[in-house]
């Protein structure tokens, strides 16, 4: 008898062990997945504002995308209405204007330029005919077409707002496509759109958030919740934030960009468990509604 509890202890204990190094892995394609969105917005929102400043031609201009170049430097492309790229900008440093290096020479796409455009023009034309994607007033759609470094094509689609004091999640998605560029795959990463105010009249700055997921497929925080918690982070000092799920919790350290997952009935027992052992600090908690 004590042979098979023993047993039954050794496979309880492997078992879990497999589950969190599954979990620390799918961790780290998130967040890798995420901050590489990230750099790729980052180009675009200070490219573009380095390339019209500077490009007196604007009726000539037909879009723009971003991508890593040589997987070292955030690059942003703009395109002429004949498919010309007409203005690159980069970042070899930083994403500071001043240390941007412009070129307003007309050329030809490179080859990677090339599949970022083909996926980020199908995705454009998608957006415009498919009826997964919503459209809200003063909510308008990002297109970022990445190539990871698996060669996955995908174009993913966050939604943003010139509005101030607000941080939009959710309304996005993800295009998956085939080597040849044509679109695989459309779905959305969260069911609803979400708003969360930077600053609250109630409480004043706000210092984290949370919010739940309830789409099967996208239990975890996604890479879009990662860049757009990265691109506001100097905006709303959010110091984390959480992501909660039926089965699991993502626990995301806006000051170390580290994620952590965990099954949401383990940090629940965890949670209670610390009520026992520390009942003076939860005695004014109230529990979720």
């Amino acid at each position: 008898m004590k042979i098979k509890i023993f047993y039954l202890f050794v496979f309880l204990f492997v078992s879990n062990f497999i589950s969190a190094q599954d979990l620390e892995k799918i961790a780290q394609e998130i967040t890798d997945e995420g901050i590489q969105l990230y750099r790729s917005e980052m180009a675009s929102w200070y490219g573009t504002d380095v390339f019209v400043e500077n490009y007196k031609h604007r009726e000539n201009i037909g879009g723009y995308f971003s991508y890593i170049k040589n997987n070292e430097i955030p690059t942003c492309v703009f395109f002429s209405k004949e498919n010309k790229v007409i203005g690159t900008v980069s970042f070899p440093t930083d994403y500071n204007p001043a240390n941007s290096k412009l070129d307003l020479s007309e050329r030809e796409f490179t080859e990677i330029e090339k599949d970022y455009f083909s996926i980020r023009q199908a995705a454009h034309t998608k957006i415009s005919n498919d009826t997964i994607f919503k459209f809200y007033n003063n909510v308008n759609f990002n297109i970022v077409p990445i190539i990871n470094k698996n060669k996955e094509k995908k174009v993913y689609v966050l939604s943003g707002t010139n509005l101030s004091n607000l941080v939009l999640f959710g309304n996005d998605y993800l295009i998956d496509f085939n080597k040849d560029n044509s679109i695989k795959k459309v779905q959305k990463l969260h069911n609803s759109l979400l708003s969360f105010k930077m600053y609250d009249e109630k409480v004043g700055k706000t210092v984290s958030g949370i919010h739940s997921h309830v789409l099967e497929d996208w239990p975890y925080i996604t890479p879009t919740d990662i860049c757009t918690l990265m691109l506001y982070q100097k905006f709303t000092n959010w110091e984390n934030y959480t992501v909660i799920s039926k089965k699991y919790t993502s626990l995301w350290n806006n000051k170390s960009n580290h994620l952590i997952i965990m099954k949401t009935d383990v940090l629940k027992k965890i949670n209670e468990d610390q009520k026992k052992r520390h009942p003076e600090k939860y005695q004014n908690s109230e529990p979720e509604k």
